[in-house]
Parts: structure tokens; C-alpha cells; sequence
């Protein structure tokens, strides 16, 4: 058995950031394509979304770890 993990760059600030590939939260850029976001940046946006009134996004608590192989699609 074995792990893995996306190394990314992060789509709102451009830090390379470690995540779990299947469950950490995304954006989709100008061509429709998902693009990551790192824990910082999506702390910030839930916190400018609550100041708003909106609801904040759900970020799963394994969003930043390792995933299990199995899990890979």
C-alpha cells in the first residue's frame, strides 16, 4: 500500500503547496480547467465570504494530507 500527493502551485497566491489530490478544494481557471488552492488562501476566502454573508466552503479534513493509493481516480 502506498500514498500520494499533489505538489502544486497554489491558484491565488502561487505557492507551491502539498495536498491531497482527490479532496483539496479548487478553482476552475478561464479555460475551465481545476486549479488548487492552498489552505491559507482558502481560509482567506471563507473568512472574505463570511464578512459577506455567504457561506464559507466546506474544506475536508484531509485536504492537505496524503491520500491512499486507492483512492486515486
Amino acid at each position: 500500500m502506498g500514498y500520494a500527493f499533489l505538489t502544486a502551485n497554489c491558484f491565488v497566491c502561487h505557492c507551491i503547496f502539498t495536498s491531497n489530490p482527490v479532496r483539496v478544494p479548487t478553482f476552475k481557471d478561464k479555460n475551465g480547467v481545476k486549479q488548487p488552492v492552498c489552505s491559507r488562501c482558502i481560509e482567506r476566502i471563507n473568512s472574505m465570504r463570511k464578512e459577506k454573508g455567504l457561506t464559507p466552503f466546506v474544506i475536508p479534513a484531509d485536504a492537505y494530507n496524503s491520500v491512499n493509493e486507492n483512492e486515486l481516480i
